[in-house]
């Protein structure tokens, strides 16, 4: 029962972020439908859908297919700056309509979001939280070559779980962000505190979602990656085509780091780095020291303790793609392709080296 002195008081209810997406796209008529229809088939939805074409040279075909397939287009000519410059143009139009807490998709045109994808990104949104990666893996085919993309793609995924879902990337393949937080990168470009031109997006960095991360953390916020944040992407088929992205996706994240130098950001990637090359010129030995063994003795002598190490090695192979399918654990079973797909990447390690360190041209390779 009520008196008359009582007052009801009706509490707001917090308002939902609105989510945006963005779809960059360049003569992506062939895959942009499947892109549009896996945002529209999440179980949170994104509030709207814009494919952004950017000097498409198809005849408006990935223009025509995104809007058939129920996509908002925006269609530019004459942005410079690939990728980045038409994200920052598609910021720059989208982002007056948003408030600081609405929340910007970020997806390529040629890969598919998991149907939980938005909304499990959404809800990781936690405090300090300031965007949200994707985990990749690779689509089916391209042969012996596309497998060994895919089983790289599921350690990355495996060593993402092992690290707590904390970002190494906001990977390009899809990567929600918080608007105040773009807003706060475009002004610490503008006063100075980061570097890459003035707006959200670096125009001079090769691999623009690697830089793009350091910008968020280099802010104060953390980057995740949450395991039911999964996308599918496409993989390269041709040796070539592979050489030309990881060659970008290498030398893009040498530069980053060349242009940010040395801070807490940034220490963890420098040892990733060192790493790397150190892991590239002992492997490097080892096979000289197998040639000349059995160049001098004409056969390997059986070390207990190294072949003990072998086996560990071969163990850790195979427990790091399980879930990739049978094929994928025989494939690493065996070893011996694996090693030779992991001389390609040492290769294009030092390449990328050796171009930064002559300073050759950098150049955005289309892949």
């Amino acid at each position: 029962m009520s008196t008359a002195n009582e007052t009801t008081v009706t509490l707001a209810r917090p308002r939902v972020p609105r989510i945006i997406a963005l779809i960059p796209a360049r003569n992506e008529a062939e895959r942009i439908a499947a892109a549009v229809a896996g945002l529209q088939a999440q179980t949170r939805i994104p509030d709207e859908i814009v494919t952004v074409t950017n000097n498409c040279t198809d005849e408006h075909a990935t223009r025509e297919t995104a809007r058939d397939a129920g996509s908002w287009v925006l269609d530019l000519h004459g942005v410079r700056g690939k990728k980045a410059g038409a994200l920052n143009e598609a910021l720059d139009q989208v982002l007056p309509n948003l408030d600081d807490q609405d929340l910007v998709l970020v997806q390529d045109a040629d890969t598919v979001l998991n149907p939980q994808f938005v909304e499990h990104a959404a809800g990781a949104m936690r405090r300090k939280v300031g965007a949200v990666g994707g985990v990749f893996y690779g689509e089916p085919g391209g042969g012996l070559l596309g497998q060994l993309q895919r089983m790289e793609y599921q350690r990355y995924a495996w060593e993402i779980a092992r690290s707590g879902d904390r970002a190494v990337v906001l990977t390009g393949t899809a990567s929600l962000f918080r608007v105040r937080v773009l807003r706060e990168i475009k002004a610490a470009r503008n006063g100075g505190r980061l570097g890459g031109g003035t707006s959200y997006y670096s125009l001079a960095s090769l691999t623009e979602d690697d830089e793009i991360t350091k910008a968020v953390k280099t802010l104060g916020y953390r980057t995740m990656s949450p395991a039911a944040c999964t996308v599918t992407t496409e993989v390269m088929t041709t040796l070539p085509a592979l050489w030309a992205q990881r060659l970008r996706w290498q030398r893009g994240a040498l530069e980053n780091l060349r242009d940010y130098g040395w801070t807490r950001v940034t220490a963890p990637y420098f040892g990733k780095q060192i790493m790397m090359g150190a892991g590239a010129l002992a492997f490097a030995l080892y096979l000289s020291f197998v040639a000349l063994q059995l160049a001098y003795l004409g056969a390997l002598g059986v070390n207990p303790f190294w072949t003990a190490i072998g086996a560990v090695f071969v163990v850790e192979k195979v427990v790091s793609v399980w879930h990739a399918g049978w094929r994928a654990r025989l494939l690493a079973s065996v070893l011996v392709v694996e090693l030779a797909y992991d001389l390609f990447q040492h290769a294009v390690y030092f390449r990328a080296l050796i171009d930064l360190a002559l300073r050759r041209e950098e150049r955005w390779i289309a892949t």
